[in-house]
Parts: structure tokens; sequence; C-alpha cells
């Protein structure tokens, strides 16, 4: 009898193994998670040999630069300027969380020092891994870095067939795909083991070959055994795959692409949309159309207000410089946010969400109304889940507001035109 008792308790034992190791592996993705929809908030980087040129990342395609030419950029790139403590120091000012930087974009030169090809940084005369400087600074100062990795590849010879870019880079018509996806993986290995722990992979390049074995459950599978907590997201325009970790949107807000949404029109995982200051990813020196404060500030609210984050972007100077531009525009957000970031950080998806008058944001008993166009004396608001309590500006005077079946309607205070965001908090108990 004891034999058999101490075999059924093997038995559950076996069961209880596997099921508690998957439990376990799913915990720090859940964690992560909830501090990236927390974080609302980071900084973009797009910065590589093509700086140089200062004409954006897209030169090589655009301009239709043969690989034989291209490659005579690097022995030229000499970031002298470039400072990660510098540059960690001014994304704390502006209030952001994290940083994503291109550790390779689409014209393949590597911004790491990879073991896998003589195509990086420390072949320039600059002769340092800028990712690791970066991954140290971030590490001292709080903040989470995440790397932006191109899986399509305008200079690898095995990245074949081709895919719909990158056609003139003058590469012979060959090349092993399956030599291609073993370079990517190990690259991602290196990603994951050389830089401490990081907080995710933004992955770009799908879409150039849509149809393409990519391997996503064998590299996902790898990134997330060496580096449990990182998520992954990938910009490759369709609903999420499994094992991603967030879902991204490019230079538009969540609410306006429903891919990736259930019928009610929410994400079944974190979100978070990206945007260039002017209107380029990286360095161009000719683009000066620069947003205003006001409009970051108002991008950033209305993201906050899907529950998705922003990702903000820089494509700093061939010298390792952020732009002065740039550097202004965050500094300013930063004092926003110094003032106002309690109704941002840590918020959820409002519960009006797209409304002329603008957008909310939740945080447990409080709904934040930011008023970005005034709607005149009152704000009428519709019917919702919840019973209003009270109203008041924020860090500011009571408000009078009055409600009944068809929602709720609040006075307010004359709007100046010059407005930013006229925040009301609301305190509001659940039906």
């Amino acid at each position: 009898m004891k034999s058999r008792y101490l075999l059924f308790v093997l038995a559950v034992m076996m069961l209880w193994i596997p099921l508690s190791f998957s439990a376990g592996k799913a915990d720090p993705q859940i964690k992560a998670q909830e501090w990236f929809q927390d974080a609302r908030f980071g900084l973009f980087v797009h910065w590589g040999v093509y700086s140089l040129l200062g004409k954006g990342e897209w030169v090589m395609n655009n301009d239709k630069i043969p690989i034989k030419e291209y490659e005579k950029l690097y022995p030229q790139f000499n970031p002298v300027k470039f400072n990660a403590d510098e540059w960690v120091d001014l994304v704390k000012k502006a209030g952001m969380k994290y940083i994503t930087i291109t550790s390779k974009h689409h014209d393949g030169f590597c911004m790491f020092d990879t073991a896998l090809t003589d195509y990086k940084i420390t072949n320039t005369p600059f002769g340092r891994d800028a990712m690791a400087e970066l991954a140290k600074a971030c590490k001292k100062k709080g903040i989470k870095l995440f790397f932006y990795y191109s899986q399509l590849d305008w200079h690898h010879p095995d990245y074949f067939p081709r895919g719909g870019t990158g056609q003139t880079a003058g590469r012979p018509e060959s090349g092993d795909w399956s030599r291609y996806l073993q370079y990517y993986e190990g690259q991602m290995r290196e990603l994951c083991t050389k830089y401490g722990k990081i907080g995710g992979l933004w992955f770009d390049g799908l879409w150039d070959k849509p149809d393409a074995d990519w391997n996503n459950v064998g590299i996902y599978e790898t990134i997330h055994s060496l580096q449990p907590q990182a998520l992954i997201g990938s910009n490759h325009h369709v609903a999420p795959n499994p094992g991603e970790g967030f879902q991204m949107f490019e230079q538009d807000l969540p609410g306006e692409n429903t891919a990736g949404f259930n019928k009610a029109g929410v994400s079944q995982l974190p979100l978070e949309t990206c945007l260039t200051m002017n209107s380029s990813w990286g360095y161009n020196k000719d683009d000066h159309n620069y947003k205003s404060v006001k409009e970051i500030i108002h991008y950033l609210v209305k993201a906050a207000g899907f529950g998705a984050n922003l990702l903000l972007n820089v494509g700093p100077m061939p010298t390792g410089e952020i732009q002065p531009e740039f550097q202004e525009r965050l500094t300013a957000v930063g004092q926003w946010l110094k003032e106002n970031g309690k109704t941002i950080y840590k918020t959820r998806r409002g519960p009006f969400v797209k409304q002329e008058w603008g957008t909310s944001t939740r945080k447990n008993d409080k709904v934040y109304l930011h008023i970005l166009k005034s709607p005149g004396a009152a704000l009428k608001l519709p019917a919702a889940d919840f019973v209003v309590l009270s109203a008041r500006l924020f860090k500011g005077d009571k408000l009078q507001c009055a409600s009944n079946a068809d929602g709720t309607e609040i006075s307010l205070p004359p709007i100046p035109d010059d407005s930013i965001d006229v925040i009301i908090e609301l305190k509001v108990k659940s039906k």
C-alpha cells in the first residue's frame, strides 16, 4: 500500500512540475506587461550610418545606392560626441521610462558588436559598442532598454528571395534563406546575452516578405528562454502573433486601426504608438517640420486615452548628438508631466476615448478628463458604468456637476485659447 501511495505522489508531482514551470514562465511576462502599461512614455531612436547622408534611414533604398557605394559610409562613421549618460539624462528629464533604439535597420549595418558580421559599429573609426554603453547608462539610471531590429536586410547576401524593397542594392540573385534565419537567430542570442536584462525586442520588416517562413515561433522561444521578461512586439501591420507581448502602431493612434482588436474595440495586448517629432525617423538635415510641444502633449494624452504608450522618436546627428530642437521639446514635455503625470502614468484606457473635446484616462476610482478643445460652459458626458461622486479641476477647485440616467453635466470655468490641456478629476464609484 505504501509503495502504491508513493507512486501516486510521484505521479502527481510529475504533473505539477510542468504546470508550475509554465505558470512561472508566464509571471515575468505579466509583470512586464503591467510595467509597460504603467510607463506610458518612451524614446524611439533611429540612428545608423545613414545619418552621415542626412536624408533619413531609407536613403539607401530611396536613392538607389548599391552596396559597394553605401559601404563607403561606415569607414567615415565617428560619432565622437555620443554620450550615453547624456542621452539617458534627457530621457529622464522628458519623463520617459524606456528607450527603444535601432540595433540594426533595413540597411543591415549593426550598431552593436556582433560576432556574425564585420559590418558593424566596432569596425568604424568610432570603434566602440554604443549599445553596450547605452545599456550600462540605462541600468545605472533606472531606464529600460528595448532593441529595435529590422528582420529585412538590404545588405546580407542570404536575404533571398528578395522582398519588396532593396531591389537596387546590387546583390547577386542567389542566397540561402535558412542561412539568413540562422544569422537572424544568432543576433537575437547576442542581443539577449551581451547587454544585461532588456525590456524587449521591437521587430520591423516582416511586411517586406509577408509570405516567407520567418520561424517566429522558434525565434520567440529563443528570446523568451534567454530573457523571460522581455516583451516582443512586431511592426508587421497585421494582428499580433503568438508570443508577442505588445502591439504597436506607426504614426497613428490605436483606435484608428482595428487590427488586433476585439469586437468591442479593445486590444488583447498592451499598446504602443510611435511618432516622429518632425516628418523623419532617421536624421534628416532638411526636415524642419517640427511638431509643437502642444501637438506632442496632445498626442501623448490621446494615446493614453486609448490605453497606449507613446514612443516619441529622435534621429541623432552623425556626431552622436540629439538635435537641439528635439531636446527642447522633450524637456518641455517633461515639465508638463511633472505637473500632470499622475493623469498619464499607471492609467488605463479611459471611458470617454475619442471625444470632440478630448479624451480620458482612468486609475482606480479616478477618471481624468483631458479637455483639449473647449466644449463651452458645460461638459456633457454620456452614461457610463460608474456613478460620478464629485468633479474638480486637477489640483484645483471643485466643480458643479449633476447626473441622471442620461449621463453627467459638469459646469466649466472659462478655458483660455492657449490652454494645452484642462484636466478634470472625477471621483467615481462602480454601479
